[in-house]
């Protein structure tokens, strides 16, 4: 049996690869800030007005947020190149 492979598009692959890894790092996030609740609820919740998993959650929460934004927002660098350099060339041109 003969397995051909198509050709890849460079910048689909690219955007699948980022979205893999977003995935993949929101299942992190997600199972680690499970189990540091759990821990700080089973090992006894301190009387501090804010628990200390709540540290992770958020600053980690952040770094999540910002990378989901530039994976599925409108927030690439390659995109926002892409587009600066073709304005770039229609100046050249004199089209504006």
């Amino acid at each position: 049996m003969e397995t051909t492979t198509t050709p890849r598009d460079p910048q689909l692959w690219r955007m699948a690869k980022a979205r893999a890894k977003f995935k993949s790092h929101l299942l992190t996030y997600v199972f680690v800030n499970t189990l540091l609740w759990v821990i700080w609820f089973v090992t006894g919740r301190d009387a501090d007005p804010l628990p200390w998993p709540v540290w992770s959650t958020l600053f980690w929460g952040i770094g999540v947020f910002f990378q989901g934004l530039g994976t599925y927002g409108n927030i690439n660098r390659g995109q926002l190149s892409e587009r600066e350099y073709e304005r770039l060339l229609r100046q050249r041109d004199g089209q504006q």
